[in-house]
């Protein structure tokens, strides 16, 4: 049998001309390319500045920094996002505070945020206490998963009655809108990611979007050690002279051989969501007329779905299976079954209350948020990537059909 990777980067040969023009230039390290690359990137947005970095993980890091997160801070995230989200929370030195999701959007769930807000917080001189511990409540961490943007209005309108900062975890929708208006163009910063299993992709590497053009030069300068002069400006001008450095920055630099690959990628970004959406429809098509074990993702009305990546739910009321845990039992044999046959695939992404680390500090149980803890055992990611045809498609659903008949 043909085998299908979960996914795939889509590359020309453009890739390969702009990154050889880049070693031929001799310079590799940040310049000239990052700088256009994150001018494209924001433009492609309709967002007035780009920051580039190592990984999105630094890029919400960065982000946190300069909006001033720190220690005796708490931060909440939903409990249904990649690690990197809530990680990049406790490098701050701040808490991140854990909500549930939907779990048909698998995204924030608004009316679980207001609760956690109104129950665990209380007002104190015109800041949100935590009742148990005392941390100042700094701001919100939505995530649009896999693509989709979360219910950004409504995480706005909680921000600004409590008047709490938004940074917007963005890794996996780049190109993502509601009502035309693209992640990252709805008044906060947002971040993305362009590691190989995002729509383009710089091999590792990450961004901040944000029309605030102060908040991008303090960005620039933490990501560069500190520094108030980039290596670019320095290049053009008295390049002998080390910059001067006024605070304790990082190194969360992007390479110019990354940013010459993003050149050629932000090019394809549109044709590459075009051709996921066309294959989503056809899994939609798929599934439903044979395959009522899966409940396929949602595009609610106004919003346009990337697809980064598509993933559905297992139906328990049709398998006839009782609890989350035994539907996660069988979850993980049929993925170990269809690889065995060449058919990659994965859990959508991880309940960050079960994560060794989190779990351990915390105490959390699998019942703190039921939403998040059902996605992580009952989500299944099915390959989607260019040059998938349908007959390819159609081999993959007619196989998951055979895999479940015979368990």
């Amino acid at each position: 049998m043909k085998k299908y990777p979960v996914t795939k980067p889509y590359f020309t040969d453009e890739e390969i001309q702009l990154i050889s023009d880049s070693l031929n230039s001799g310079w590799v390290a940040q310049g000239p390319k990052v700088a256009e690359f994150e001018k494209q990137t924001a433009k492609h947005e309709g967002i007035s500045e780009g920051v580039a970095t190592t990984s999105c993980t630094t890029a919400l890091h960065l982000a946190m920094v300069a909006y001033g997160l720190k220690a005796g801070m708490d931060a909440i995230a939903p409990a249904f996002t990649f690690v990197a989200t809530t990680n990049a929370i406790v490098m701050t030195g701040a808490v991140p505070v854990l909500c549930d999701i939907r779990q048909d959007t698998f995204n924030i769930d608004t009316e679980n945020l207001r609760q956690i807000i109104e129950n665990q917080y209380e007002s104190k001189n015109g800041r949100l206490i935590n009742k148990k511990t005392g941390n100042v409540l700094w701001g919100i961490v939505p995530v649009h998963e896999f693509g989709l943007c979360c219910d950004i209005y409504e995480v706005n309108k909680l921000a600004t009655e409590y008047n709490l900062t938004v940074i917007e975890d963005a890794a996996c929708a780049l190109g993502a809108k509601i009502n035309g208006i693209h992640q990252g163009a709805f008044g906060n910063a947002s971040c993305i990611s362009f590691h190989p299993r995002k729509s383009i992709t710089t091999g590792e590497g990450g961004m901040v979007l944000t029309d605030d053009s102060n908040l991008a030069k303090r960005m620039r300068e933490l990501r560069t050690h500190g520094s108030t002069v980039s290596a670019d400006a320095r290049d053009k001008g008295k390049g002998f002279l080390l910059p001067e450095f006024n605070e304790a920055g990082y190194n969360y630099r992007m390479t110019d051989v990354q940013g010459a690959m993003g050149l050629a990628q932000i090019k394809k970004l549109d044709t590459i969501i075009e051709e996921k959406r066309k294959g989503a429809v056809i899994y939609n098509e798929l599934i439903s007329d044979i395959l009522p074990e899966f409940i396929t993702p949602v595009e609610p009305e106004g919003y346009f779905h990337t697809y980064q990546s598509y993933v559905c739910m297992l139906n328990l009321e049709v398998l006839g299976i009782g609890s989350v845990e035994e539907g996660g039992k069988y979850r993980n044999t049929l993925l170990e079954k269809l690889e065995a046959i060449g058919i990659a695939t994965r859990q959508g992404t991880h309940a960050v209350h079960m994560l060794g680390y989190y779990k351990n500090r915390f105490g959390y149980v699998s019942e703190d948020y039921v939403n998040a803890y059902a996605c992580d055992h009952l989500s299944i990611t099915l390959p989607l990537y260019v040059g998938i045809s349908r007959d390819d498609q159609e081999d993959i659903v007619r196989n998951i059909r055979k895999t479940v008949d015979a368990m």
